[in-house]
C-alpha cells in the first residue's frame, strides 16, 4: 500500500503536510544520503568525494522515456528554463507559441528574450480551464510556429494539459516541444509526450532536497546550447572552432554544483520507481479527488479542478472577503501547512490569489477534515 510505505520511510515529517507542490518531505533514506555525501566531502575533500551519477540519471530520465546521457543536473526548474531557451539559437523573427497558464518566472524570460532577440510571442487558444484548444493548437502550427513552450501542470490550477496529443500535433509540424514538468514528474505520466526537452525540479513531487533542478533533453540539436557556456559541460581548446560543447545534455552543466542535492535526488527518484509510478500516480488522484469532496464549499470557498481530475494539486477560490493568505496562517497556527498561489505565479490567468492544497502520499482522511473546519471559519 502507498500510503503506508510512504510514511514508514519518513520518521518526521511536517504535521498537516498539504503543500507538496510546494516542497514535499524526503525520506529517511534521501535525508541520509544528502548528510552523507556532506561528511565525505568534508573528510576527503569536495572534488575527490565526486561521486558516479549514471544511474540516478537513468533513472530520472526513464520517467520520460529518454537515456542517462540526456540529463542534465542544474539548481532549480527556473535555472534550467534558462540555460535551456536563453542558449537556444533561433533565429530573429521566430514565433515561440506559450500558454496564458506559463508560471511567471518562464513568461519573464519569454518576455525578455524575445525583446533581445526578435523573437515573437505567440498565445495559443485555451479552455476556460486554460487547457489547450487542439485544433486551434493545430492551426497556430500549420501558420508556423519555431518552438513551443508549456507547463504540463501548472503549479496555481490543477488540471493537465493532454501532452500526448499536444506532443504528436507539434511532432508532426516539426516544431519542438519544451514541457516543464516540474509539478508533474512523479504525478503524472509524461512519457507520452516525446518531446524535445523537459525542465523538472527535484523538492515537490519527487521529493527530493531543495536545490537542484534537472533538464531532460532527449531531441538535442546543432542549435542547442547551454546560454553561458562553463569547463563543467564545454571543451576548451586555443583553436576557437575545435572548443564547443561536451555531447548530450552535459552541456547544460557547470563544474560547480551542490552535489549532496543531487545525491539525494537520485535516491528520491530511485524510491519512486520502487514505490511504483503508476501506483503512485492512482494513489495521488484518489488523494486530489477525495480533498475536492472534502473541501469543495466549505465556508464559500469553492475548488477550480473538476473532481474527478487526476492530479493532486487542489486550488480555491476564496469567497467575498477572505484572504487565502490569513486563511493559509490559520491552518498553521491549527498544525496545517497549505499553500497560496499569487497571481504572480501565472499573471496572465490568475486574476486572484487562491489558495493551493497538495496533500503527498500518505496523507489521511482527518487532516482533510481539519482543514476543511478551518475553512469554514475564513
Amino acid at each position: 500500500m502507498i500510503a503506508a510505505r510512504w510514511r514508514a520511510a519518513r520518521s518526521a515529517a511536517p504535521p498537516g503536510h498539504l503543500d507538496a507542490a510546494g516542497c514535499n518531505v524526503p525520506s529517511d533514506r534521501t535525508l541520509a544520503a544528502t548528510v552523507e555525501h556532506l561528511r565525505r566531502e568534508r573528510e576527503l575533500g569536495g572534488y575527490a568525494a565526486v561521486p558516479g551519477l549514471t544511474a540516478p540519471r537513468a533513472a530520472l530520465a526513464a520517467l520520460t522515456g529518454a537515456d542517462a546521457a540526456d540529463v542534465a543536473f542544474l539548481e532549480s526548474g527556473t535555472a534550467a528554463m534558462a540555460a535551456l531557451l536563453g542558449g537556444w539559437r533561433l533565429p530573429p523573427g521566430a514565433r515561440v507559441g506559450f500558454t496564458r497558464s506559463e508560471y511567471g518566472s518562464t513568461l519573464m524570460l519569454l518576455r525578455r528574450l524575445a525583446a533581445e532577440r526578435g523573437w515573437t510571442l505567440a498565445e495559443l487558444p485555451a479552455a476556460d480551464d486554460a487547457r489547450l484548444d487542439l485544433d486551434a493548437l493545430s492551426a497556430a502550427l500549420r501558420r508556423g510556429l519555431d518552438l513551443v513552450t508549456l507547463p504540463h501542470l501548472p503549479s496555481h490550477r490543477g488540471t493537465a494539459q493532454p501532452v500526448a496529443e499536444i506532443g504528436r500535433l507539434c511532432r508532426e509540424a516539426g516544431v519542438p516541444l519544451v514541457l516543464d514538468v516540474c509539478q508533474s514528474l512523479g504525478h503524472l505520466d509524461v512519457t507520452g509526450a516525446r518531446a524535445t526537452a523537459y525542465v523538472g525540479t527535484s523538492r515537490k513531487w519527487l521529493a527530493g532536497p531543495r536545490g537542484v533542478g534537472f533538464l531532460i533533453v532527449p531531441g538535442l540539436t546543432e542549435d542547442m546550447d547551454a546560454a553561458a557556456p562553463a569547463l563543467g559541460g564545454h571543451v576548451w581548446l586555443e583553436d576557437p572552432a575545435r572548443s564547443g560543447p561536451l555531447p548530450g545534455a552535459a552541456r547544460y552543466e557547470s563544474a560547480e554544483s551542490a552535489v549532496a542535492a543531487r545525491i539525494g535526488l537520485g535516491v528520491a527518484v530511485l524510491e519512486h520507481h520502487a514505490l511504483g509510478p503508476d501506483a503512485v500516480r492512482a494513489h495521488l488522484a484518489e488523494l486530489g479527488a477525495a480533498a475536492r469532496r472534502t473541501l469543495d464549499g466549505r465556508g464559500g470557498w469553492r475548488v477550480v479542478e473538476p473532481y474527478d481530475e487526476p492530479t493532486a494539486i487542489v486550488t480555491l477560490r476564496p469567497p467575498d472577503g477572505a484572504d487565502p493568505a490569513r486563511t493559509a496562517a490559520a491552518a498553521a497556527g491549527a498544525g496545517l501547512l497549505v499553500g497560496v498561489a499569487p497571481v504572480a505565479r501565472a499573471p496572465l490567468d490568475l486574476r486572484e490569489p487562491v489558495l493551493r492544497v497538495s496533500p503527498p502520499p500518505g496523507t489521511r482522511q482527518d487532516t482533510l477534515d481539519a482543514l476543511a473546519r478551518i475553512l469554514d471559519g475564513h
